[in-house]
């Protein structure tokens, strides 16, 4: 099936905060399916397991160095938010590692907006994926196995180097009925159960009928 962008970012968007992350975090989430999505990429497949796991991964604890997790690993949501803000450390030549990073293909849309921030694109790289991106357009290669990878030993950002045929993102995205579904579920944790108040202020005539 394909979906509007409009519709994918606001199903991620209440998939992220049913999924446990406060709504700032889970409005950057919507965005960075909706990006991945208009490349043609699996976001809300990768969101969707994300979500699925019992605690969510750790944001970055020092950003001195490789940046890694308290007791585990990296979350991909939070770690990509602060590599964003964190963008002018990009335009160290050495790049910025992330150690045991989860699901690492939801870091590339932060990514792609920190390339916006310094102005030159930037290449992250984790087993064998490559994705260059200059925030609007995107070069990404590898295997299929790792566009979906569970989680990766290491993750690496850096100034892109030489020249990269980058295509534009289109204007609707596909997502399989399974996985809408899966988000779905988490998106209607979001929705406050109904109660008898509720109902009399709703649609309808409630408990009266004036006809």
């Amino acid at each position: 099936m394909t979906y509007s962008l409009n519709e994918i970012e606001a199903l991620a968007k209440k998939a992220a905060r049913g999924g446990g992350y406060d709504w700032g975090v889970a409005e950057e989430t919507g965005k960075a399916v909706r990006w991945l999505a208009s490349h043609g990429l699996p976001g809300a497949g990768v969101l969707a397991e994300h979500l699925s796991q019992q605690v969510h991964d750790g944001p970055p604890q020092i950003l001195d160095g490789d940046w890694s997790g308290a007791t585990g690993a990296l979350c991909p949501l939070t770690s990509g938010i602060t590599l964003n803000d964190c963008a002018d450390r990009l335009t160290d030549p050495h790049g910025q590692a992330l150690k045991n990073v989860t699901h690492p293909l939801l870091v590339v849309p932060f990514a792609a907006w920190a390339a916006l921030h310094i102005k030159a694109p930037l290449t992250v790289v984790w087993n064998s994926v490559r994705a260059t991106s200059n925030g609007y357009d995107l070069h990404i290669e590898g295997s299929e196995e790792d566009l979906n990878a569970a989680q990766t030993d290491s993750l690496k950002c850096s100034i892109a180097r030489g020249n990269h045929a980058l295509v534009a993102p289109g204007l609707r995205g596909k997502i399989c009925p399974d996985v809408w579904a899966k988000l779905n579920t988490f998106a209607q944790r979001t929705y406050a159960p109904a109660t008898e108040a509720s109902r009399l202020l709703g649609a309808g005539a409630g408990v009266s009928d004036n006809d």
